[in-house]
């Protein structure tokens, strides 16, 4: 998940991290990658910065360090996070060779997990028997009702289709949890992929790879290829109803409150009473939905469809859901296309690196905390509370200053960011994962049984206060979030290291990359969609309508530029749906550069060049660097279609070309091919 922004409606759109996961000798550590600092040697100085300030400021780097087999892309972010997974690596061999000592220890937990990930003689030998109850189960269903308490099953045990569920704070109550539904149900990336001609290639290798699927099954090759039309077909009608990225970015339009009993009359060929008893769910009165079209439609899909055909539908989605943790046939047809045919990927990644972002993903701050025992010091989360009180300071005078706001929503605006808070490392107190039988000979059983805990766990907490001490993300996480429900920005352990934060380097190194960071995340609370909550984390219309017109015509000049990027030959950024991080970038920028301003003017001895730069100059190389990016073509076309973040090349200019500082520092004159009229250039924050 690339930085920086994570809302809680993210998690109601999951996106499948296609894994291909040898005995624990085939999880044996590798070399740890050097520490990826910003470097002046990774600049291009044949190139003229008001030409190319990218090639400039990364060029050497970007031609020395081209995407490796078993990545889809490769950058500085990336540097950091192969790194990391090593450390943690080093955690999960000691963890796993310690076979003794209580269950409910997290080092016990972890390191059977992992034992459980090598032992591929088992996985090999069993095949099928994982899933064969499974299979039985679909195969004897008999109506809906049936049908709608085993998608409830599934949905507890991690198994996708037909929609997505999830219980996260009530957008328009955001101090108590709700269970919301969503649209979903789809194998492949996102709606566009079924519906536009420029993905008739991937469709056609989708049926192709469910027919190979349903073959290592045990299917006949006709029944096969009939079955993989069969599921194309339903997904392509539920693609039909479904929402576009950019839609979806609207909170207010994806929010609709309804009475169980009310959802369910209205959508009754879907036997919802049955679903929400077998979630055990019969006594919550509520439900928020964010796309009823898309219910309606599959309503009417249930109703036309004969019970045969979604039991071929179950059939496959749980087969793509167990495919990652089966035996070497499986799991090597399922990268075949989800990871070269939809990413570009020749190779998958070595197998111990597969199984740690499994036991990152199910129970990962067990992992978090023999991770911050290790590498996380005290020291960090200090420098970082320094920072980011200096971040704040800029922001609030932004917020007091700004000439086209006006007065009543400035005061608004002021007291939510006086109740903006801040969370640093890692929790204070790490979930209790002893519940969860962990066993080290049955590696889909243990992915499966830390899913039904997790389940569990956030459907008791239906209609209960929100936990407000919780994280959305583990400590070990490259990466930080803005959460708009509890209006806090939170930077994990992970992230708190270079090119993102380096104790050793200058302030302007550290500012135009931490720094930015933070204010990325701070004005997330102020881009077009966190703009849209309250101080108390809910959403409300607290704006006037004047100065909304104002944001909205500053934001459009951001939509513009970026929409003129073009990734690839024809193919161009989509403009309204990385609206938000784009705003962010700005404004991180901007706020992270004024940042560094103060603290020169408050010790001028630091103001003084370093590798022949001014710190202004440092500052935006940072940045730059921060995101160099090489991509593989069909990586980088699936990113534009479904990821709300620009690619790295493009945050690596797109926030410089708004500020004067910028072409200040650089000398860059107009007409220059770096130069963006003043007219054009947005400044929000």
């Amino acid at each position: 998940m690339p930085p920086f922004k994570m809302k809680l409606n993210y998690f109601r759109y999951f996106v499948s991290c296609w894994v291909v996961l040898v005995s624990l000798a085939a999880l044996a550590a590798e070399p740890t990658r050097p520490v990826p600092r910003f470097s002046t040697a990774h600049m291009d100085r044949g190139v003229d910065p008001s030409v190319d300030f990218y090639r400039y400021a990364a060029g050497i780097w970007l031609k020395n360090n081209p995407v490796p087999a078993d990545k889809a892309r490769w950058g500085g972010f990336d540097e950091l996070q192969e790194r990391n997974w090593q450390l943690i690596h080093e955690i999960l061999n000691a963890s796993a060779a310690e076979s003794t000592g209580p269950a409910n220890l997290p080092r016990r937990e972890v390191g059977d997990f992992f034992a459980s990930a090598g032992d591929t003689n088992r996985i090999e030998k069993f095949a099928f028997k994982p899933i064969e109850r499974d299979l039985r189960r679909i195969d004897q269903l008999k109506n809906t009702a049936a049908l709608f308490a085993l998608i409830a099953d599934f949905h507890e045990r991690g198994i996708g289709g037909f929609f997505t569920d999830d219980v996260s704070p009530d957008e328009k109550s955001s101090d108590i949890y709700a269970f919301h539904l969503a649209q979903g149900g789809l194998g492949l990336p996102d709606r566009d992929y079924y519906l536009k001609k420029d993905f008739a290639k991937q469709r056609e290798d989708y049926r192709q790879h469910i027919s190979r699927m349903f073959t290592l099954l045990g299917e006949m090759t006709m029944a096969a290829e009939q079955h993989a039309a069969l599921v194309i077909d339903i997904e392509t009608t539920l693609a039909k109803s479904s929402r576009t990225r950019v839609e979806l970015r609207d909170p207010n339009a994806n929010y609709h409150k309804f009475k169980v009993a009310d959802f369910a009359t209205a959508n009754s060929a879907s036997a919802w009473p049955r679903y929400f008893v077998a979630s055990g769910l019969d006594k919550v009165p509520e439900v928020i939905v964010g796309q009823p079209e898309f219910f309606a439609a599959l309503d009417q899909l249930v109703k036309e469809r004969p019970l045969a055909d979604w039991k071929v539908y179950l059939r496959w989605h749980l087969l793509r859901g167990a495919a990652s943790y089966l035996h070497r046939a499986v799991e090597a047809e399922n990268f075949a296309f989800y990871g070269t045919k939809l990413r570009g990927q020749p190779e998958p990644e070595p197998r111990w690196q597969r199984a740690a972002r499994v036991i990152d993903s199910h129970i990962g701050e067990a992992l978090g905390q023999l991770y911050v025992e290790k590498y996380f010091p005290a020291s960090a989360r200090t420098r970082m509370n320094e920072l980011i009180g200096n971040l704040r300071e800029v922001f609030r005078d932004r917020l007091k200053k700004l000439a086209w706001m006006s007065e009543s929503t400035r005061a608004k605006a002021l007291v939510k960011f006086d109740r903006f808070t801040q969370k640093i490392g890692h929790p204070e107190k790490f979930r209790d994962y002893s519940p969860v039988k962990l066993r080290r000979d049955d590696y889909l059983g243990n992915v499966q049984r830390a899913a039904v805990f997790e389940t569990r766990r956030q459907i008791a907490r239906v209609g209960r206060p929100v936990d407000k001490t919780e994280w959305h993300m583990t400590p070990q996480t490259v990466n930080a979030y803005f959460n708009p429900l509890q209006n806090e920005i939170v930077f994990p352990a992970g992230i708190l290291q270079p090119p993102f934060f380096d104790v050793e380097a200058d302030d302007a190194v550290n500012y135009g990359a931490i720094g930015v960071v933070i204010g990325h995340e701070i004005t997330h609370g102020y881009d077009d969609e966190g703009r849209k909550y309250d101080a108390s984390g809910n959403l409300s219309d607290w704006w006037t309508e004047m100065d909304a017109k104002e944001f909205d015509a500053r934001a459009q000049k951001v939509v513009d530029q970026y929409a003129g990027y073009e990734a690839l030959p024809g193919l161009k950024v989509n403009g309204k749906l990385t609206l938000g991080e784009n705003i962010a970038d700005l404004g991180g920028t901007s706020i992270a550069y004024e940042a560094l301003q103060r603290a020169l003017a408050k010790d001028p001895s630091k103001r003084k060049p370093i590798d022949g730069f001014t710190p202004e100059q440092r500052f935006f190389l940072s940045l730059a660097q921060l995101w160099r990016t090489n991509w593989r073509e069909a990586e980088l076309r699936r990113r534009i279609t479904v990821d709300p973040h620009s690619p790295g090349q493009f945050r690596a200019i797109g926030p410089h070309v708004n500020l004067p500082e910028f072409y200040e520092a650089f000398q860059i004159k107009e007409g220059a091919p770096m130069w963006r009229a003043p007219e054009l250039r947005a400044k929000i924050w």
